[in-house]
């Protein structure tokens, strides 16, 4: 086994490479106040953004899920690595090189499996490219010309050319040193007579990359009439490969996307290219399978879900492009985005119109012209006899369903108008009741049971709360709102607390939770550790947690907003005297408790102990009505 990766190179990952970079990588982030951002958490669904980054603090936190961490734990969770494969791609992208503390430097054959199936796709897709320029390879050349893409288009897309030969790859990668149980594992190779032979061969290669640009795996492109495979092949399932899970382009388009708050979904990976080459720079396509659930999960937490977001589909005007375009209208509830349809004249798609028209024919098919439900009605109408009475009411219950998920309601009334006129029934009233009726029944079927709260401001303490066997805490209860507030500061603003903070107990805080975030601050070394490295300090706290809820509940308070404009050592003082003052009257009760059981038992030595307490902390919570922080 490699050893340890030594804790200063830790840390040098964590400070070098910016939380808010990494996770822009996967979705999109917006300014959510306080110096912080939000966005559609990544590891479960909700319909407005819980998810928060503190770039100043290096944390991130779902109030949604209670997901929370630094950057290492945020590539850990989203990429399903280990704690050292996360710190090793980190430590890649920052250039740091690490040192194990055991054994030396990390064998190249000893990191994780994931890291290792990245890197010969890496190093695969690089052969790739160096062999699209060798005579073998003009076939492929001659491919990308005839469909207007010159040698800049195929480097800028990183296409390449896999040899004729068996193993060609194969040998390749082994002299780079992976082992045959890695080639195989990768998809790059598959068993042979005599072992591993080159999956790919004598075809056109397009790499395909996750999110975060790296090479997962590829599609190849037939190109030879005795080539008896299938026109394209794809990349098998694989460990770091889920053919549901990834878009073809998303690496290159994710940014515009995100700015634009559009995305354009194409059919093939050519026709990617045409529409980036013509401008239109948001063109994704899925690879091999049909566009469904998680594909729509990458493109929301890019869109934000926001009302005035488009996704376009361009599909074929044939009856496979017709069966695709209802197939994704099966999941168009699943955005909060408007969905379109796009068919070119001529049932070309982008590729074939680039070359026919130009770019800005291109440019203008993905201008949204048919809303996907029109699309899907004016298919469903069309199976139908209308001159009958019975067709009509067949087509109305087939068709009914579909206006009845239209999200908007002024847009649903107006679509069920305009369907009574389709099917040729005279009383539109009848068929807008129908309409309302059905999206009622769908609103009450769905519609079970509290909705769960996705953001800060709704539930604040979140659901882990209930992970320590307490009730659920509520912004209501004074208590709370202060003991909350005081931790935030002594996790984020330590400076303005320490080192009074330092002197409370733990069971000066009343919330079950907000104790055990005591006790790791003070497992942690305490907040004043926190005043020249707050970075450090936060993951010392973290890791001084004694489980995961406490940990999640630390990220939470680390990175939630601080209920004041301006902070400052005024309200600092404000909120340790609060909980200060509430713990000595707690204490105060306590004794006043005793003391009137003594009086009653007439024990007159202890009685006087007693009453001398009770005296001292009266002089103590009246000193700190009057001097406030100066008397603590």
């Amino acid at each position: 086994m490699a050893g340890r990766i030594n804790d200063e190179d830790v840390k040098a990952v964590r400070d070098a490479v910016p939380i808010d970079a990494v996770v822009s990588e996967y979705l999109q982030l917006r300014n959510a106040g306080g110096g912080n951002l939000k966005g559609l958490c990544p590891f479960h669904d909700e319909k407005s953004p819980s998810f928060q980054v503190s770039p100043s603090k290096g944390f991130f936190h779902c109030f949604g899920c209670q997901e929370g961490g630094d950057t290492i734990t945020f590539v850990m969770k989203i990429d399903h690595l280990s704690f050292s494969e996360a710190v090793e791609r980190l430590a890649g992208q920052a250039g740091i090189t690490l040192r194990y503390e055991e054994g030396g430097y990390n064998p190249t054959h000893q990191r994780g499996e994931r890291i290792r199936l990245v890197e010969a796709h890496k190093v695969a897709a690089q052969f790739y490219v160096d062999q699209l320029g060798s005579p073998e390879a003009e076939i492929g050349r001659k491919f990308l010309a005839e469909r207007g893409f010159d040698q800049a288009a195929a480097a800028h897309f990183g296409v390449g050319y896999s040899p004729a030969g068996w193993d060609h790859l194969t040998r390749f990668l082994r002299g780079q040193g992976f082992s045959d149980k890695e080639l195989t594992l990768s998809g790059l190779s598959q068993e042979g007579r005599r072992g591993p032979i080159d999956r790919f061969r004598g075809r056109l290669m397009w790499p395909i990359r996750d999110i975060g640009g790296e090479v997962v795996g590829f599609g190849a492109r037939r190109l030879r009439d005795d080539d008896n495979g299938p026109k394209y092949l794809n990349t098998p399932e694989t460990p770091i490969y889920k053919k549901s899970q990834v878009l073809y382009g998303i690496d290159l388009a994710k940014k515009d996307i995100a700015k634009s708050s559009r995305a354009v979904v194409v059919e093939g990976y050519t026709d990617v290219m045409a529409c980036h080459l013509a401008g239109v720079t948001t063109a994704i396509a899925t690879c091999g399978t049909a566009f469904g659930g998680d594909h729509i999960k990458i493109l929301r937490r890019l869109l934000m879900d926001n009302g005035s977001a488009r996704v376009i589909f361009t599909f074929d005007g044939d009856a496979a492009g017709q069966k695709a375009a209802l197939r994704a209208f099966e999941d168009d509830q699943k955005f909060a985005a408007e969905t379109y349809i796009a068919i070119a004249p001529d049932n070309m798609d982008p590729c074939d119109l680039r070359l026919a028209k130009g770019d800005d024919a291109v440019a203008d098919l993905v201008q949204p012209r048919t809303p996907l439900f029109e699309f899907a009605l004016r298919q469903i109408v069309a199976r139908y006899d209308l001159e009958t009475p019975a067709g009509r009411a067949a087509a109305l219950d087939e068709a009914a369903p579909v206006v009845a998920r239209i999200k908007n309601s002024a847009s649903q009334h107006e679509v069920a108008v305009q369907l009574a006129g389709m099917l040729g029934i005279l009383d539109t009233q009848f068929v807008v009741k129908r309409v309302a009726q059905l999206a009622r029944w769908a609103r009450d079927r769905g519609g079970k049971g509290p909705a769960p709260a996705s953001s800060p401001q709704a539930a604040p303490i979140g659901a882990a709360p209930h992970a320590f066997g307490g009730p659920a805490l509520t912004l209501r209860n004074p208590v709370f709102t202060t003991e909350r507030e005081l931790l935030k500061l002594a996790l984020q603003h330590p400076d303005l607390v320490s080192p009074m903070f330092d002197a409370y107990g733990v069971d000066e805080f009343t919330a079950a939770p907000y104790a055990a975030v005591r006790a790791a601050i003070l497992d942690a070394g305490g907040a004043e550790q926190g005043v020249h490295d707050s970075h450090t300090y936060l993951v010392s706290v973290r890791e001084a947690a004694p489980d995961d809820a406490v940990r999640a509940m630390v990220t939470e308070l680390a990175v939630e907003a601080i209920h004041r404009k301006t902070v400052d050592q005024a309200y600092a003082d404000m909120q340790l005297v609060a909980v200060r003052r509430r713990a000595v009257e707690r204490r105060i009760r306590d004794v006043q408790g005793t003391f009137t059981r003594l009086h009653s038992a007439n024990d007159p030595a202890q009685l006087a102990t007693v009453q001398n307490e009770l005296w001292i902390l009266q002089q103590y919570d009246q000193s700190l009505r009057e001097r406030g922080a100066d008397a603590l």
